[in-house]
């Protein structure tokens, strides 16, 4: 199993920690915070001269609600591009980029590890993410596992991608 690959229905899977480059925040995807972490994220793994990679997002809400209740203004956030094992100069990237590109002044060089996860390949709108989520949960109940981190998300589709019908996301959640 390699990190950007997932079925279409819901198995368990294991991975090892990763490193990356990340950037925390809140609010609408899509929206100013977001966009302009996006950009800077981008711009640090330019720096690097590493090879672009798709964006993820790991995301939570600080709500009893179900995420799908709370408005997506206050969804919390940690936006992340896997870096090539080695890699370094992080800070001299994120410095050069940094007049440019105020927002990289938040960029770091994070590693986290999820361990057994369940997971999908996700195909169409990410309104329809519930439907496959709910697949996730049933094999999560059937096996006896409890959540255990943050749901992730894998972009794979190119974030310009007109075509909902055509748009693909790693849906992953840590378990144990």
């Amino acid at each position: 199993m390699t990190w950007y690959e997932a079925a279409e229905k819901p198995e368990i899977a294991e991975f090892d920690p990763v490193s990356g480059l990340a950037v925390t925040g809140r609010g609408e995807p899509g929206g100013a915070a977001y966009g302009a972490s996006v950009g800077a994220l981008y711009a640090v793994m330019g720096a690097l001269g590493a090879p672009m990679v798709p964006l993820e997002g790991r995301w939570w809400v600080e709500d009893e609600r179900s995420p799908f209740e709370v408005p997506r203004d206050e969804w919390w956030w940690h936006l992340f591009l896997r870096l090539p094992d080695g890699a370094d100069g992080v800070g001299e990237a994120v410095e050069q980029v940094r007049p440019g590109v105020p927002a990289a002044a938040r960029v770091q060089h994070v590693t986290f590890a999820e361990g057994r996860c369940v997971q999908m390949l996700h195909r169409g709108p990410y309104a329809d993410e519930p439907a496959s989520l709910a697949e996730m949960a049933a094999l999560m109940a059937a096996e006896g596992l409890a959540v255990n981190g943050l749901h992730h998300e894998i972009y794979l589709s190119d974030p310009s991608e007109q075509d909902p019908g055509k748009m693909r996301t790693i849906l992953r959640q840590p378990v144990r």
